[in-house]
């Protein structure tokens, strides 16, 4: 017999919460809840949280109290291989186990994780579960790009929204990395005036890209050791890949959304006057740094993502 599982700690006492409890506690629960945020940890802990209280509260014996995750009648779904991807065949094998009867409580959950790595075939078959939902079940679809998802399927389950989790985390090397890129620009905008200086600051971006890359891979790697540990020991090998892959993905989503930060951090005292070259070239800095990252999302790769745009900034930020 196992603890009942917390709500994440930054949640406690908001509203979200309080109308799932209540909701639990009334047994008026919707069958399929959409979880929304910036963060995919943060809305596996809510869904854990609810699948817990929805299993063990509807156990014929408090002996049989297992981790959402270990329990026999908590079944899960998630993206497979280097694509992550959750084809139709996995989808329909999803659909088959919830449809039978509870092994051990009354009550089934369903966690989709990242539902919009559904293909469209998976998405076709799920929306007909959630037209026609089992009985005695509760569907929980998890993803930070809801509007991904078919507006059918949204339409049909009651979503939540929860803030991202504060982290703490920081790879080893990311704050030297940053310091170096303030550094950098810095040298830019006090101008580059022979072929020398030229040299080294391209020098000195493809350095910062090389770093970069060492940085992200010994994060994910450090990630991924204790992500392991807490993942169920009948997990496939395709389901592991997309998970370590997703974890790479969001990784390299936070450290340029830092990026990011450090760019207008540093232009502030920069825009504190008249100084429309450094008001437009932070502009023009932040719009290239998007349209990487949206370039991210179609598999460029990290590294080609940030020369395109340290080599752009190397242009927008340096005084002739």
């Amino acid at each position: 017999m196992t603890a009942p599982v917390s709500w994440p700690p930054s949640l406690l006492g908001t509203p979200s919460v309080a109308v799932i409890e209540q909701a639990i506690t009334r047994r008026r629960l919707s069958h399929s809840l959409l979880l929304t945020g910036g963060d995919l940890d943060t809305l596996v802990l809510v869904a854990q949280a609810i699948a817990d209280r929805l299993l063990s509260g509807q156990t014929a014996s408090t002996a049989h109290r297992f981790p959402p995750d270990q329990h026999p009648d908590c079944y899960a779904l998630r993206p497979a291989g280097k694509m992550r991807q959750i084809s139709a065949d996995a989808t329909r094998t999803l659909i088959t186990k919830v449809q039978t009867s509870g092994s051990v409580s009354a009550h089934k959950v369903a966690i989709v994780y990242e539902c919009d790595r559904m293909n469209v075939a998976a998405a076709n078959v799920f929306l007909k579960t959630l037209e026609e939902p089992p009985a005695h079940t509760t569907l929980l679809l998890l993803t930070t790009r809801p509007y991904s998802l078919l507006p059918t399927i949204r339409s049909r389950c009651l979503s939540f929204r929860f803030p991202t989790a504060p982290s703490s985390y920081s790879p080893d090397g990311w704050s030297a990395w940053l310091d170096d890129y303030r550094a950098w620009l810095a040298r830019l905008v006090e101008g580059i005036s022979d072929k020398r200086a030229v040299a080294d600051a391209l020098m000195a971006a493809y350095g910062l890209i090389a770093r970069f890359g060492a940085v992200l891979d010994f994060a994910t790697d450090e990630v991924w050791k204790l992500q392991k540990e807490k993942l169920p020991p009948d997990l496939g090998d395709d389901e592991q890949v997309a998970i370590e892959t997703g974890i790479a993905n969001g990784l390299r989503a936070r450290l340029f959304i830092e990026i990011e930060h450090a760019t207008r951090t540093f232009a502030l005292p920069y825009l504190s006057g008249t100084e429309l070259t450094a008001n437009r070239a932070l502009t023009a800095a932040i719009g290239k740094l998007e349209q990487v990252v949206g370039l991210l999302r179609l598999n460029l790769n990290e590294s080609a993502a940030l020369e395109d745009f340290l080599l752009t900034s190397l242009r927008l930020w340096t005084r002739k």
